[in-house]
């Protein structure tokens, strides 16, 4: 038994030996290769890079899958809903929670997003784009066209809550504004609701400084609206931008016309 205390320890003194051998022979070529001791510190410095892009990528990588259709209440959300999923007419009423459904786009890619309707009302929707919002690829703002001159300063601030939340700024999902309703005569088009839009966020930008931030913090954020000093364009913003003009259709016998939604979709 003591013998094979005393073996474990010369091993143990064997292996100390090596390495402050080693560490002599690395010191003393540091000591005398000022240009060994730059590539000692440039292979630390590219593990210490690495490792930390690794980590931002991985962490970055968060698979975001969801597209949210959202929007102020009776703006047709939940009619495209039932239309993308199945091309059908379907009764809607005021919705007081989300629904969802696997959606796949028409592209030769065969991609399939999870579709997520939001409710509309005031009371609620903060609280679902709060728990949806970090999951989005995409977001389907709808907007009512046919009665949008009455709502526009409504819809504008939905949207600039929407657009200064940190976490929507910071991941960028694409931004899809269906201009709803076409079908209806009154139904403004989508290249002047994007204008008045512009404008009123433009105001609203003013009038409630530059950053909102909801109380509950939940919702909203320090982040500017577009670019200090210049009058607010969507162009400006970090994520892709597109208005394009659709209708859910009146009745089971009413066309929809929802194509260019899809196509945007197919597009993610």
């Amino acid at each position: 038994n003591s013998r094979g205390n005393m073996g474990e320890k010369a091993v143990v003194e064997m292996v100390e030996n090596t390495f402050e051998l080693y560490f002599k022979s690395v010191r003393q070529q540091l000591e005398e290769d000022p240009v060994f001791l730059i590539g000692v510190i440039v292979a630390l410095a590219v593990v210490v890079i690495t490792c930390v892009f690794v980590k931002y990528f991985l962490s970055s990588k968060t698979v975001r899958s969801a597209v949210l259709l959202v929007g102020l209440c009776d703006s047709g959300k939940t009619l495209l809903f039932s239309r993308l999923l199945s091309g059908m007419f379907k009764r809607t009423q005021t919705s007081i929670t989300d629904s969802s459904a696997p959606y796949k786009a028409k592209n030769d890619r065969g991609s399939t997003w999870t579709l997520i309707d939001l409710p509309g009302h005031d009371s609620l929707r903060s609280q679902y784009l709060e728990k949806f919002k970090s999951a989005a690829r995409a977001i389907v703002f709808v907007v009512d066209s046919a009665i949008f001159q009455k709502e526009v300063r409504d819809v504008a601030e939905f949207l600039y809550v929407l657009l200064t939340d940190s976490v929507v700024s910071r991941n960028a999902p694409t931004l899809l504004v269906a201009c709803n309703k076409q079908d209806i005569t009154m139904a403004k088009s989508a290249k002047l609701i994007q204008q008045q839009l512009e404008k009123e966020l433009n105001t609203l930008r003013v009038t409630r400084s530059a950053a909102l931030s909801s109380q509950d913090g939940s919702v909203g954020g320090s982040v500017y609206l577009g670019r200090k000093g210049k009058d607010f364009e969507f162009s400006q913003l970090p994520m892709k931008v597109v208005f394009l003009e659709c209708s859910g259709g009146k009745g089971e016998d009413g066309d929809a016309d929802i194509e260019n939604l899809e196509k945007s979709l197919a597009k993610l």
